[in-house]
């Protein structure tokens, strides 16, 4: 199913409006608007009849009618959500309230299943691709009364496609090109990057526009290594990359079990912890061994941890080496990392006001493994494998488990699927894209499902379990962990998205807030003349495994006392 023009949407609402089958509490006169509409105030309209499922439904339809060409935020739209909305209303007439999701619109990266929806991981082999059962987290959802909207657009099976020489840049899928960012929602101007690619990146392969623009009260996306991050600082979003287990992953299209994990995306804190109740399970997930990880909260419910003084006598660290200055790592001799004048500025003012809430700040609390004069025991030394560079026989220095993942739990995706599988293998896969080039299948190439595909799972298999060791070593072991029991920490405080590759190695939660802005110049420069507006700049809080209840406090405090999120100026 290819995204929906706005002709559709009439279509969709009248087929809806259709299929109703029992009378349904009428709409108020004066229904409450969704712009900008935190859950709690969409729930208190509802409990208090000043709306109903169906009214925020069709506001938030009209919405994506009138400004979903302009950005491609959607690669789906559920033709029965006004039905379901209906059904909603009636279980809510009746007393049957299911919780805080109740009749709340949301949408779904489309790399997560849905049986009445595609899931097509935006690649154009997946067209049209309903999967035989749906993702754990979207039943979860439904089950929490949740409606599902939308299905996200998202960079191609999650952005290991194509790295270089021609690598893909985020957001953009063979199915429905670029996504646009809605706080620039302009093309890429330069000539060596005018592919159509958009002029503010929008992070990471999961999509913020569609919230940041009012078209759902919030999203679910997935990240291995900053794709709920980075998208979230992108869009001036707040997020929950969770724990790696806290979140079932089964029925979502993977990149690598050691990483993967869904997580919320919505406009604050309080409703990115609404979500994540809502998407984890009361108890372990029978299809995905890591939901034995976490123990999730009493009645699956973060809002206790709600608190106005969470960052009163929270200790606080500050990871300057790389993060916030440049370093020379050991057996190199150019500088890396750092920040530039306006991001000192931003992370300054952060610093303070964490202060000014009665937190104490540890600077620096340097990460072990990012300072360590040992090559083989420095983080900044060992990269992931990635691209034709590091094809096998040159990727002795850099970590094979993520194009070693790939191979084995891609394959295991598409045996899942049984007989509804377009394809039955990753080479499959690669000899469709070759064979379908016309189409735009091979726009930036595919040297990353070729790396992958010349894993053999049983004879790299011991070169795998040590390179994943290491990982956890100067992630976690050397690092995260050790710097954090130093010092007693309750979080690591990250400037935007720039810690999401350390927590992400072992899986560690990070709650990100909005809280700035900074110039957009990038490398080489824009036209003269052109004028690049701000991109929006937000901090993380980063914790060790399971600490999403703390790190949600701390993260809601700050946003309570600095409330520096602006909605985007590009749709009214």
């Amino acid at each position: 199913m290819r995204r929906l023009p706005p002709r559709m949407f009439v279509i969709v609402l009248g087929f809806a409006a259709g299929c109703s089958r029992e009378p349904v509490p009428p709409a108020p006169s004066q229904p409450i608007s969704i712009l900008e509409a935190p859950i709690a105030d969409l729930r208190k309209a509802l409990d208090e009849k000043r709306a109903t499922s169906r009214d925020l439904v069709q506001q938030y339809l009209t919405r994506i009618a009138l400004y979903e060409d302009r950005f491609n935020a959607a690669l789906a739209i559920n033709p029965k959500a006004l039905q379901e909305a209906d059904d909603r209303d009636r279980e809510r007439a009746q007393g049957n309230v299911r919780g805080p999701l109740h009749g709340i619109p949301i949408a779904l990266k489309d790399n997560i299943h849905t049986a009445d929806l595609p899931t097509t991981g935006g690649a154009i082999a997946f067209e049209g691709l309903v999967a035989p059962y749906e993702a754990t987290v979207t039943k979860n959802l439904r089950d929490a009364g949740a409606i599902i909207l939308a299905k996200t657009t998202m960079t191609e099976l999650a952005n290991w496609v194509a790295g270089g020489p021609t690598p893909m840049p985020g957001n953009y899928n063979g199915l429905s090109g670029y996504a646009l960012n809605p706080y620039d929602p302009r093309r890429d101007p330069r000539q060596a990057t005018g592919d159509g690619r958009p002029v503010l990146n929008t992070g990471g392969s999961s999509s913020g526009a569609g919230t940041a623009l009012n078209f759902w009260a919030a999203n679910v996306g997935t990240e291995t290594s900053g794709s709920i991050l980075s998208p979230a600082n992108q869009n001036m979003l707040a997020a929950i990359k969770p724990t790696v287990g806290r979140v079932s992953r089964y029925g979502i299209i993977p990149i690598t079990a050691d990483q993967d994990t869904a997580g919320p995306m919505a406009k604050f804190v309080a409703d990115a912890a609404v979500l994540l109740g809502g998407m984890e399970g009361a108890g372990p997930d029978p299809n995905d061994d890591a939901t034995k990880r976490c123990t999730p909260p009493a009645n699956r419910d973060y809002t206790p941890h709600l608190k106005l003084d969470g960052l009163k006598g929270a200790r606080i660290g500050i990871p300057r080496a790389f993060y916030y200055t440049q370093v020379t790592p050991p057996g190199s001799t150019e500088a890396r990392g750092g920040l530039n004048a306006a991001q000192v500025k931003v992370m300054s003012a952060a610093i303070d006001m964490l202060k000014q809430q009665g937190a104490t700040i540890v600077d620096p609390a340097d990460i072990p493994s990012v300072v360590d004069a040992d090559v083989k025991s420095n983080f900044l030394t060992w990269n992931v494998c990635s691209g034709a560079e590091n094809a096998r026989g040159k990727d002795t220095n850099c970590s094979i488990v993520f194009k070693y993942g790939m191979k084995r739990d891609f394959n295991a995706w598409l045996a899942s699927l049984g007989a509804a599988a377009p394809l039955k293998t990753l080479t499959d896969l690669r000899n469709y894209n070759t064979a379908h080039a016309s189409r735009g299948t091979m726009k930036y190439g595919q040297s990353q499902l070729d790396i992958s595909d010349e894993m053999d799972l049983r004879r790299d298999r011991a070169r795998y379990e040590a390179d994943r060791a290491r990982d956890l070593a100067l992630s976690a072991t050397h690092g995260i962990d050790e710097v954090m029991n130093a010092q007693n920490l309750d979080a690591l405080l990250f400037p935007a998205a720039s810690g999401a590759a350390i927590a992400a190695k072992p899986g560690y939660p990070t709650v990100i807030v909005p809280f700035g802005t900074v110039a957009n110049a990038p490398t080489p420069d824009f036209p003269q003349g052109f004028d690049a507006r701000p991109a929006p700049y937000s901090v993380s809080f980063t914790g060790m495994a399971c600490a999403e209840p703390r790190l949600i406090e701390l993260a809601y405090a700050f946003e309570q006392a600095t409330r520096r999120r602006v909605p985007p100026p590009a749709a009214p």
